[in-house]
């Protein structure tokens, strides 16, 4: 009996406003502890919350983004849980009409495109954040209320997904849009991406999957994969080995153990009680409002590829690349826009800028701009310079800022185009290499590599390469052995 994986994400990412969702105090990162909190945040009697209109508005562009269909009526519920970082014992989510839904985006998985449903996408607050002692003498936790009303978007996905690969890609294709639309910085690090994972099996071929195991507050794409791939394996000894049923619970990953570990039995939605905040009213959004919000979104990454391989004849590979980033993208097409080879700019913002950088998200912020690129390019490909003393070249930009133009100057570097100087090298060269020559007569590719290798060498690499291979392979087939 074959079992397959039955994967469903909720995906929280935190929304870059200035000010928390239903109040004004701040959401800057890296605070002292409860020291962006108001009554609000804490949940004091009498406090009313009051909606944030810039993340409604960043919602709506996210969920137009992942195609999802944005709800003209939309309210807000209380979703009714105790725990110690949510004061009020309730959180101000959505439910059953939430602001985005009906969706979907497509990933590619082994060089297929896959459709993958988006079943929702609502607002929501965040909670507090649980501080948790190191050691055993001070066995004490601590609840730190800045994080607590920071407004959240859920993106829940339909179970379609079927492995954790494809979680991943999804995660990631997610991850890449939301950058782009700049809703989210989406670090994972600082809590800005969160995944819950919903997992059961089934039998090949039915329909019905078994109970589902919730994997809760992963943090990282790794984590996902793994926690995927363990509680896959332990989901098929529990049925197959076993003969048992998986019971449907909460789980959390352990990443030094590298397996889930129980929590909770599972909640369903009537043990949250949900019903409509009674301090909030009902979101009631004009079509002009949406249609403004949805006119402002930008061209998408998948929009992206496609046109930069159709406007630009680059292949898939580098499109992928240079469309990973936003600010990526924009770079290369800054520098393509001098008028520079399409590929070589490519090559070399691949090969030698990504080299210098660890974040391709902060490429504005490298010494080497643009123009500076363009003109280094033009440069080579009016054969001013070659392409080995152009890298000479670009190092000594990143080092003094310079333009090339300017080091190509200063330094003598200009590219010897001129036939009758190259032909006296060539000639100084095949005089002081007779076997070399003999060796070429003989059909030893190899002579005629060292050959040239010893006129760019004579030249100290400044000889147009193009010329030289002209005028010694004219020259070695009118010498005699």
């Amino acid at each position: 009996m074959e079992l397959e994986p039955v994967i469903g994400l909720e995906v929280h990412i935190q929304l870059n406003t200035i000010s928390k969702l239903f109040c004004g105090c701040s959401t800057k990162f890296g605070e002292r502890p409860n020291t962006q909190s108001c009554p609000v945040c804490l949940g004091l009697p009498g406090a009313l919350p009051v909606l944030n209109e810039e993340a409604l508005r960043k919602a709506i562009l996210a969920g137009t983004s992942i195609n999802c269909n944005v709800l003209k009526y939309s309210k807000f519920d209380r979703k009714n849980y105790f725990y110690p970082d949510l004061p009020k014992a309730y959180q101000i989510s959505q439910y059953d009409m939430p602001i985005c839904s009906d969706g979907f985006i497509n990933v590619k998985i082994n060089n297929a495109s896959k459709r993958i449903g988006i079943t929702r996408l609502h607002l929501e607050e965040d909670a507090g954040k649980l501080i948790h002692s190191e050691g055993y003498s001070d066995n004490s936790s601590y609840i730190d209320f800045n994080r607590s009303g920071i407004p959240l978007i859920e993106i829940v996905s339909e179970p379609e997904i079927t492995s954790s690969e494809e979680a991943y890609i999804f995660l990631q294709n997610i991850k890449i849009i939301m950058k782009y639309l700049e809703v989210s910085d989406c670090n994972m690090e600082e809590g800005s991406l969160r995944c819950d994972v919903n997992i059961s099996l089934k039998r090949k071929g039915e329909k019905n999957p078994g109970k589902k195991v919730e994997i809760k507050n992963l943090n990282s794409f790794k984590a996902v994969r793994q926690s995927l791939d363990f509680e896959i394996d332990r989901q098929n000894e529990i049925f197959l080995s076993k003969g048992e049923r998986v019971i449907q619970e909460t789980r959390l990953w352990d990443s030094q153990l590298h397996e889930t570990i129980s929590m909770r039995s599972k909640e369903d939605a009537h043990d949250y009680r949900f019903f409509p905040d009674p301090d909030l009213p009902p979101i009631i959004l004009e079509d002009k409002y949406i249609d403004d919000i949805q006119a402002s979104l930008p061209e998408l990454p998948t929009q992206k590829l496609e046109r930069f391989i159709s406007q630009y004849h680059l292949p898939e590979f580098d499109a992928d690349v240079l469309t990973s980033t936003r600010q990526l993208a924009d770079y290369y097409e800054l520098v393509v826009k001098s008028n520079v080879n399409f590929k070589k700019a490519s090559n070399w913002i691949m090969s030698e800028i990504l080299a210098f950088i660890d974040n391709p998200e902060e490429i504005f912020s490298f010494i080497v701009t643009p123009e500076k690129l363009a003109k280094l390019l033009q440069l080579i490909e009016n054969n001013t310079i070659s392409g080995k003393i152009a890298k000479n070249i670009f190092n000594e930009m990143i080092e003094t800022g310079e333009c090339a133009e300017k080091i190509v100057e200063e330094n003598g570097l200009t590219q010897v185009s001129d036939v009758e100087a190259i032909e006296v090298m060539v000639d100084r060269v095949l005089n002081n290499n007779p076997g070399s020559i003999n060796d070429y007569k003989s059909g030893k590719k190899n002579a005629l590599k060292f050959l040239i290798g010893q006129i760019m060498k004579d030249s100290k690499g400044m000889a147009n390469p193009q010329i030289v291979n002209e005028i010694l392979l004219k020259k070695l087939n009118l010498r005699e052995i």
